[in-house]
């Protein structure tokens, strides 16, 4: 090699040397491109890493065309693409790509990945959910663990004496029985996420199930790795291990989680966490990883204890997870996955010895006993058929944790390459099918069906009208009060709000809903819960024996929430449900903020319902008083026909009660509308009738009624321009697909379809009015 006309630093001139061929061990000569690419790490870690994950897109674009729409399934696949089943038994892409010299480091990367993972895991994970379990989630969390554990034992047992195993086959035996029996909280926490169940009556089940299920698992692995160190070495080992473990979870709970407080109430209100703070948790998690290798427990033990000490939620929780998971998730898990299973060897599974055999009879017997251990509590409660299905099923899936059990055993020679196989087998069968069969078996979305009557319409006299308020952020507050306040509430007809404040889920994985009247003390100090319970506690004291205001909070992932509201509208009979618009407003009608997560929300409130629901763009409330009106706060119904148009009208018919309020509803006819044929013309013409005489005769407000013939959309708009400004509120139907001659050509302009198009019409910018606007849709039957 002629290295002396290279000048500089050792480094710069390696890579300028000149290097001969190479014979790989089948004697097949290597180019000189990939001997000197085998021989510079990191350029070499680059191709791994584009081929790993290149592997890993395709393979979920294909699989999702299938409905196999889990991650995991996806970076099992694409592990077996890489393997020696695919492109790793191509002998020449294995010499070039994945000699064995990088290997370790590819798997130190790996491992890595997974240690992190698990560290979030346990930062997402709510301990407090132990104490709200109830007796359902208990049981079927035990249950889950302790009856496949026990006949999958017994069974071993059987076959041990028939076939004859030795110890150490039946330890192996031991260890896979124990960790397929298990259910581990982080693999049900990201299934019910992709299958986006997180927040459904069944996910919180699972939720719970699985913590509880955790925490024996937890228990009985960290007593099989003591049992084998035992077995191994000696007992007084063992013993000096578990005081080393008892001193650890002492320091954690005693001297850690109290640390982490401190950094809490070091972190002013609104303000980031110092980095500072972060960098001494991230050494305090490798660190731990060293601790746990030392006292022969998995490299994982340390740093899932210490993420379990870390206060979930903001501040610190979700600064944690919100630097980390996007890399670990997105990267580093991944590629753990990948070349776990490329290391898998299908072929080698041989059901001819007795050891393989044995494991396979044995996983069998434990894959039916935990299905069947996770239906009789739900069916001794009399949970329907399918429901109790789908919780049997997503309590028996398999996923990271298991696998990467089995891959730290295998590395450990604890288990042999047969039984390592067949168990990757068995969880990419499991992984596979169990998301199929939930989706077929369970749609939260069922419950809603319109089967009774519960909206505006149909709401009977002098009773208490429910309304639901849905508030994302501060400015939403005075909105939707002064909303309630002029839906007109007396004694003779009260006013019952459910106030459902939103936050999303950032820092743990277990939704929580909390119901401020059976919890006084407020989620957090931290946040704005208070100054929501005291605005609306302070609306209710000026409305004594009129109106009745409960508060919630429900913290989920912001594509869920529809989850909690449409849940809690139909535990509480509700009749019409209100939800912010997306944009906010500035004064001088520009936008100031754009939330295209709370449109999509929105979107999903509209067409799953169990009732009416209305969309609030609020623009400010500007008082005004006409020359022909004195009243400070006046409303227009644009009324076109339709049920939603109908549902908007008694809104506002409702609304005129009140004195102060005054209103205008102004019918748009189409010219040439022939005369009243169909059964929807003759209800809009009833409603207009008693609306006209009734309400007028009252006089408990001022009500206009304005008749205005156009002939297209051209002219609606323009007529809409001209009223815009004259008004407080303006109401209108929904009317989605409804085809009007008076809209025609306006579909075409339309932004925002969850409004209808007078809805986005009256929102747009291009009116720039100060006139806030409520679009009502009726509750759609199913």
């Amino acid at each position: 090699m002629n290295s002396s006309s290279i000048d500089g630093p050792s480094a710069s001139r390696e890579i300028c040397i000149s290097l001969p061929p190479r014979v790989n061990s089948n004697g097949v000569w290597i180019s000189n491109a990939a001997s000197s690419l085998t021989n510079f790490s990191l350029p070499l870690l680059e191709m791994q890493l584009i081929f790993v994950f290149a592997s890993n897109i395709v393979s979920h674009l294909i699989l999702n065309s299938f409905g196999l729409i889990t991650k995991f399934v996806s970076q099992m696949t694409a592990g077996i693409l890489m393997g020696p089943h695919a492109f790793g038994g191509m002998k020449s892409f294995g010499e070039l790509l994945f000699p064995l010299v990088s290997q370790e480091m590819l798997n130190t990367i790996a491992m890595l990945g997974y240690t992190l993972f698990l560290f979030l895991s346990g930062v997402k994970m709510d301990m407090g959910i132990i104490f709200r379990t109830g007796r359902k989630a208990m049981y079927t969390g035990a249950l889950s663990l302790l009856m496949p554990l026990l006949l999958g034992m017994g069974t071993l047992q059987l076959l041990g004496n028939r076939w004859g195993l030795r110890g150490a086959e039946k330890l192996e035996l031991v260890f896979a029985t124990t960790t397929h029996s298990m259910t581990p909280f982080p693999v049900i926490a990201c299934l019910l996420s992709e299958l986006n169940i997180l927040n459904s009556e069944l996910g919180r089940l699972g939720l719970s199930a699985a913590i509880v299920s955790d925490l024996f698992s937890g228990f009985l692995t960290s007593v099989f790795t003591l049992a084998k160190v035992a077995y191994d070495h000696s007992a007084r080992r063992a013993f000096m291990d578990f005081g080393i473990i008892v001193v650890y979870l002492a320091v954690v709970v005693l001297v850690a989680r109290p640390a982490m407080y401190w950094m809490v109430r070091q972190t002013p209100e609104g303000r980031p966490v110092r980095d500072l703070y972060i960098y001494i948790i991230i050494l305090a998690v490798l660190g731990s990883a060293l601790l746990s290798v030392w006292f022969d427990q998995l490299i994982v033990f340390g740093p899932f204890v210490l993420g379990l000490a870390v206060p979930d939620g903001p501040p610190l929780g979700s600064t944690l997870v919100y630097k980390l998971d996007s890399m670990v998730s997105g990267a580093l898990l991944p590629l753990f996955v990948i070349t776990t299973m490329m290391r898998v060897n299908f072929s080698g599974i041989n059901l001819n010895s007795d050891l393989a055999m044995a494991h396979a009879i044995a996983m069998l017997v434990v894959i039916v006993a935990k299905f069947a251990a996770c239906l009789v509590p739900p069916l001794y409660s009399s949970m329907p058929m399918n429901d109790a299905l789908t919780l049997a099923l997503i309590m028996s899936c398999k996923g990271v944790v298991e696998m990467a059990n089995y891959s730290i055993a295998r590395g450990q020679n604890n288990i042999d390459e047969k039984i390592f196989s067949l168990a990757m087998l068995t969880i990419l069968v499991t992984a596979s099918t169990v998301p199929i069969l939930i989706r077929r078996l369970y749609d939260p979305s069922r419950k809603y069906a319109g089967y009774q009557k519960r909206n505006l319409i149909h709401h009977k006299p002098n009773t208490e009208l429910r309304i639901l308020s849905c508030i994302h952020r501060p400015d939403n507050i005075p909105a939707v009060i002064n909303l309630l306040e002029h839906i007109s509430p007396t004694r003779e007809n009260p006013l019952a709000v459910y106030v459902l404040h939103l936050i999303e889920l950032i820092g743990r994985a277990s939704p929580v809903f909390i119901s401020h009247q059976m919890q006084k003390k407020t989620l957090s100090n931290r946040s704005y819960s208070q100054d929501l319970i005291l605005s609306f506690s302070h609306f209710q004291r000026n409305n004594q024996e009129a109106i009745v205001v409960n508060v919630f909070t429900a913290i989920s992932p912001s594509k869920l929430m529809y989850e909690d509201i449409c849940t809690l509208a139909l535990d509480k009979l509700t009749s019409l449900i209100v939800i912010p618009f997306h944009r906010k407003y500035s004064i001088d009608g520009s936008i100031e903020l754009e939330d295209n997560t709370l449109r999509t929300l929105n979107c999903s409130v509209l067409d799953r319902a169990p009732c009416s629901v209305a969309i609030l763009v609020n623009r400010g409330h500007i008082r005004r008083s006409t020359p022909s009106v004195l009243a400070s706060y006046s409303i227009a119904m644009i009324f076109l026909g339709g049920n939603d148009d109908r549902e908007a009208l008694t809104l506002a018919g409702r609304m005129v009660k009140d004195s102060s309020v005054s209103l205008t509803v102004v019918r748009l006819i189409a010219e040439g509308e022939e005369s009243i044929t169909d059964w929807n013309k003759m209800l809009d013409s009833e409603i207009l009738k008693n609306f006209k005489y009734h309400s007028t005769a009252d006089h408990e407000g001022c009500v206009m009624y304005i008749e205005e013939v156009l002939k297209d959309g051209t002219e609606t708009a323009t007529k809409l321009r001209e009223l815009i400004d004259d008004y407080d509120l303006c109401i209108v139907g929904r009317r989605y697909n409804v085809e009007s001659p008076l809209t025609t050509g306006l579909e075409e302009w339309s932004e925002f379809p969850e409004l209808g198009v007078m809805g986005d019409m009256l929102a747009s910018t291009d009116f720039n009015g100060r006139c806030s606007v409520l679009v009502v849709q009726q509750q759609m039957t199913m």
